[in-house]
């Protein structure tokens, strides 16, 4: 089992400005680097507290890749419907040259009808556009010359510059939040997968890894599948306090997701089957089951190798666990203590 960092900005920006963010992002990421941390990821949203800090994944990750050198750089996801894919393959080539072939480029569909709007966009759409973006940009960099004429895009002759570092190109991640069908079809294609447990449940979670690595066996793709699946993290050697933080910070999370996913109220998709429930389990929101569910890694070292042990007991021990330390607001020295207790403790002892 490998070990990432994992950001997500879910920050009132009253309780934390966006300088002192990224700059406690790249501090974290050097930690991370020197601490054995296999990559560092990012979220692309827009619009709210719930990530709107990070509108552009590859814009942090390029200011990480300046202060590290071999930590890998993995956008969690590039949004693949509010994105131009000629514009996006470019700036991920370059963030691959910069760090010297460490990008690992994650692409999502986005699932927030708000955000859409914003773009005007069709959530009808997305399925189309996110498979439409990731093969316009492994072919072009892959390929000496593309001409593309697709049913969103059109466009060449053009030979892309810069081409990427990673021949033929950057490993390929593809987010999935429940659906089985994404990631048979990410397997199908040899891509690699990333995963919240937070939102499915375990018996579900097991169909889509299941789904994936059938499909992927299946086809016989020369590289080493890759699973990246994502938690928060809470660490101290009191219980109490790791978990007083942990329901603190978790509840600062569901309440800013309870106004990004309102939209779901008045939308229905056939893209997003059972997406309008997300309003529902969001107000049902419970800690404490949560925590039993192993939805959120937090208590003593040993409690969270004991959780992490059942992590790959359920879902393989071929995973890497990318995890937050920095949730909310919580104050720098908290998330850089939990990093190094985690890494010396937890990912140490395993």
């Amino acid at each position: 089992m490998d070990f990432g960092l994992n950001f997500f900005p879910v920050i009132d920006p009253a309780r934390k400005s966006a300088p002192e963010y990224y700059q406690e992002t790249i501090k974290l990421a050097v930690a991370a680097e020197s601490l054995g941390f296999e990559h560092v990821q990012t979220v692309e949203h827009y619009g709210s507290p719930y990530g709107g800090y990070c509108p552009d994944p590859v814009t942090l990750l390029s200011a990480i890749a300046a202060r590290t050198s071999r930590i890998r750089l993995t956008t969690g996801a590039v949004i693949a419907a509010f994105n131009h894919p000629l514009k996006t393959a470019a700036k991920l080539s370059m963030l691959d040259n910069l760090s010297q072939g460490r990008l690992d480029a994650g692409f999502g569909r986005g699932f927030l009808p708000d955000e859409f709007g914003l773009f005007q966009v069709p959530m009808a759409e997305s399925r189309a556009r996110f498979a439409e973006m990731v093969d316009v940009c492994t072919a072009l960099w892959s390929e000496d010359s593309v001409t593309w004429t697709g049913e969103f895009y059109r466009f060449g002759p053009v030979s892309l510059l810069p081409r990427p570092v990673q021949r033929p190109h950057p490993p390929v991640f593809v987010a999935s939040a429940t659906s089985a069908e994404s990631c048979a079809a990410a397997g199908k294609a040899g891509h690699h997968l990333q995963v919240v447990p937070s939102v499915t449940s375990r018996e579900q979670l097991r169909e889509m890894l299941t789904a994936y690595r059938e499909a992927r066996a299946a086809s016989d793709h020369p590289s080493r599948p890759r699973i990246q699946i994502k938690y928060t993290c809470y660490l101290s050697e009191n219980r109490a306090e790791a978990l007083e933080t942990a329901e603190r910070f978790e509840r600062n999370y569901v309440d800013h997701m309870a106004g990004a996913v309102a939209g779901w109220a008045g939308t229905r998709s056939g893209q997003y089957p059972g997406y309008e429930k997300f309003v529902d389990k969001v107000r049902g929101y419970d800690f404490d089951a949560a925590l039993a569910a192993t939805k959120v890694l937090a208590g003593t070292p040993a409690e969270v190798r004991d959780q992490l042990a059942a992590i790959a007991g359920w879902y393989g021990d071929d995973l890497t666990v990318s995890i937050q330390v920095s949730p909310g607001h919580m104050p720098y020295e908290q998330s850089e203590r939990t990093l190094r207790l985690f890494a010396d403790q937890v990912m140490g002892e395993i």
